[in-house]
């Protein structure tokens, strides 16, 4: 059997490998550093990972061959017709990866890419499946501040480069107006800032980790520090000690639980209404995935934590976001229950 599946294996390779020396290519340096040869004429992309579909899917819809999970009935809502329907190809990187060779070979991409983390780890992955399939596989820059550079190389390399560059634009414009906004405020008067995972709120984004640097970079600081890795367990205890100033919870029924909680309720955040549900459609504010779709999060939480700063209410925001990056025109009833989330639930006294 093992080589009866090699001997497979090579056959579906073989067209793949064919393709590879005949097509026009031109030489790249990716992020991780690798050099790869990207065909001239790109039409069917492979998203390697969730933030790569989400920065694909709102450079280049038509280029995208599918998601690496499918989008539920309610992410399909908010997201544009072409794009609701696609299949689901598994993922190659991250957790949980469930995309194989075959699987890969069988959906005819012209070109791989993945975005986030560029360390060894991920290098190898993109050699090793390059390696086996004979397809061009890019590492791309995910750290959030990359994200205008991101989506102009990507833009070019795909033979999209305006709508790369318009919405490169729009990523600087955002980052420029919050930044500025932040430098505004003096360190003492910033929010201690509790980022609550899970439904009972006990995992939290340590400090300069993947899933919180929007939280900082909005100007919040936060309680739990710096420390090893991403994401941390922690006692209801450590929150009290922290005491926050602002909480903010991946589950949209943290805000009911601590209120009605006594371990939570008499924390400042929840006395003063400040308990926020961050708001997951169609793609995470915060950190669900980690990639462009937090720009209108870091738009909400600077909003959140300096509203004095930003003149432009978080409604018109976000209609603005999801026509220009999501290609979706909101109606009134979706604009509600993404605000609404976001609002939180007011003070407990």
């Amino acid at each position: 059997m093992p080589l009866l599946r090699c001997l497979l294996a090579l056959a579906c390779l073989w067209p793949a490998l064919l393709w590879s020396c005949l097509a026009a290519a031109r030489p790249f340096t990716d992020a991780a550093g690798r050099r790869v040869e990207v065909p001239e004429r790109v039409t069917r992309v492979l998203a390697a990972g969730p933030p790569a579909a989400v920065l694909l899917s709102t450079l280049a819809p038509d280029k995208m061959i599918g998601w690496p999970r499918a989008p539920s009935p309610e992410e399909q809502a908010f997201l544009a017709p072409a794009l609701r329907d696609l299949p689901a190809t598994g993922r190659l990187t991250g957790r949980g990866g469930s995309a194989n060779v075959e699987a890969v070979l069988a959906l005819k991409p012209d070109l791989i890419v993945d975005v986030g983390s560029t360390a060894a780890t991920y290098a190898s992955l993109a050699d090793r499946v390059q390696a086996q399939t004979g397809i061009p596989y890019l590492l791309l820059d995910g750290s959030f501040t990359a994200t205008p550079e991101t989506y102009r190389t990507l833009g070019a390399l795909i033979g999209a480069p305006e709508a790369g560059e318009a919405l490169a634009a729009e990523a600087e414009k955002i980052l420029k107006t919050v930044a500025v906004a932040v430098a505004a405020v003096p360190e003492e008067k910033r929010p201690r800032v509790y980022y609550g995972r899970g439904p009972r709120g006990l995992e939290t984004g340590l400090s300069g980790s993947i899933n919180t640097e929007i939280i900082e970079a909005a100007g919040g600081r936060n309680v739990a520090g710096p420390g090893a890795g991403g994401l941390a367990a922690v006692s209801p205890e450590q929150v009290l000690v922290w005491n926050p100033d602002v909480i903010i919870a991946l589950d949209p029924d943290f805000p009911k639980l601590a209120a009605a909680d006594p371990l939570w309720n008499g924390l400042k955040a929840v006395r003063e209404g400040r308990v926020h549900a961050i708001p997951t459609l169609p793609f995470g504010w915060v950190d669900a995935p980690p990639g462009v779709n937090r720009l209108i999060g870091l738009r909400w939480l600077a909003g959140l934590f300096f509203p004095e700063q930003f003149p432009q209410t978080l409604g018109d925001a976000v209609r603005d976001f999801y026509r220009r990056f999501y290609r979706v025109d909101l109606t009134p009833e979706q604009l509600d229950r993404l605000l609404r989330d976001a609002a939180g639930p007011g003070p407990t006294r």
